[in-house]
């Protein structure tokens, strides 16, 4: 066999983990041989610059590694649309991740596109689970990085003869988070991303006031310091299975908790998701088996 580079490949990283998500992306594109174009999140441009001047003070000749910033409707379509584009590496939303695969589609022949598109990850906690570890767990998942990641936990189905219990030490966690200055030790939260995402939260959780139920959270930080960010309070809610929130990815602290009559009930609404990111378990051994076996998703804990 003799391997040999695509040719010129693509890396648009998302804003989240705008170092890591460019960098293992990038560098494996350079590692196979390939020269690449790397496009920046709108609103992480400072980290990718440091990343190529990693490269360039490496050695990396000029014009092998090619960064560029812009809105991704003007410079990251031009970036996909480019008949001299031989694959890319995509992480970010579910709809521009298939927009780019489909586009892809339309080509004279066939071009990888490797695309990681959000998740919306559950958590399954049987009446055999330590609930202090469960709520912990949970609590961590759901709201670090203000729930602004793909493998972020944002449903979790606990059965009904503990859902109560857990719902009190989830909510006491929870309110024991400090918000504000990340940069300062003592804050484990910070603002979410921007204007926009600032927006979603507030309207989620005018759709779940009315169509559900908040435990905890659910407003908007504007007093005070957390008034010049865009600071969000970590949010537990409920609302009936079939509402939206279960299924849509929103990239906001909010996490809703539902009450479910076996694990077996759990597992399958765990899977009725567009999404198969990550899924966990707090239950017993038996238990782990049932789940690995049967849930849906690429990643799994236990």
């Amino acid at each position: 066999s003799v391997l040999k580079p695509y040719g010129v490949w693509a890396v648009i990283a998302p804003f989240n983990f705008p170092y890591a998500l460019a960098g293992g992306p990038v560098g494996a594109a350079l590692v196979a041989g390939n020269t690449v174009v790397f496009k920046t999140a709108s609103d992480t441009p400072w980290s990718g610059w440091l990343l190529d001047e990693v490269f360039r003070d490496a050695g990396l000749p000029p014009g092998v590694c090619n960064f560029v910033t812009g809105a991704g409707a003007t410079v990251g379509e031009a970036i996909i649309q480019h008949p001299d584009l031989a694959g890319i590496t995509f992480t970010g939303s579910y709809e521009i991740g298939m927009h780019i695969f489909r586009s892809f589609a339309k080509g004279p022949w066939p071009r990888p596109c490797i695309a990681e598109m959000g998740g919306k990850n559950a958590a399954i906690v049987t009446r055999n689970a330590d609930l202090e570890r469960a709520a912990t767990g949970i609590m961590r998942s759901a709201f670090g990085l203000q729930g602004q990641k793909c493998s972020a936990c944002s449903r979790v189905y606990v059965e009904r003869s503990v859902a109560a219990a857990l719902l009190e030490k989830l909510v006491r966690a929870t309110e024991s988070i400090r918000i504000g200055d990340p940069t300062e030790r003592a804050n484990w939260m910070g603002p979410v991303i921007n204007r926009d995402a600032f927006g979603r939260y507030k309207k989620c959780i005018d759709n779940l006031v009315q169509y559900g139920k908040v435990y905890t959270g659910g407003r908007q930080l504007v007093t005070g310091a957390l008034a010049d960010g865009y600071f969000c309070a970590p949010t537990v809610g409920t609302a009936p299975h079939d509402y939206r929130l279960w299924r849509e990815e929103k990239f906001c602290p909010i996490v809703l908790v539902g009450e479910v009559d076996s694990l077996q009930e759990a597992i399958q609404r765990a899977n009725a998701s567009e999404y198969g990111l990550t899924a966990g378990l707090y239950g017993s051994s038996d238990e782990a088996e049932v789940f690995l076996s049967g849930i849906e998703a690429g990643v799994t804990y236990v």
